[in-house]
């Protein structure tokens, strides 16, 4: 690890060299990386498998008390 300075400006210019095969990932982050993108993946289906659930519901229980509303209104028993 080198630090040079920049004699032609006069201000330090600080440059930090660094071996690269020291920095890479290599086989452990990539492995980490496919494995976290995977887990966002199922996730993402998994919420919108559940939205969609949720939605079904929620028309089918309009339906339900619109039917509900409607048997009331034309009831004869709802007219004393």
């Amino acid at each position: 690890m080198f630090w040079t300075f920049s004699a032609v400006t006069g201000v330090p210019a600080l440059r930090f060299e660094v071996d690269e095969n020291a920095v890479t990932p290599g086989v452990i982050g990539f492995v980490v990386t496919f494995l976290f993108i995977i887990a966002v993946v199922l996730l993402v289906l998994d919420m919108v498998r559940r939205m969609r659930r949720l939605r079904y519901r929620t028309e089918i229980r309009e339906r339900l008390e619109a039917e509900a509303a409607a048997e009331a209104s034309s009831s004869p028993d709802s007219a004393q």
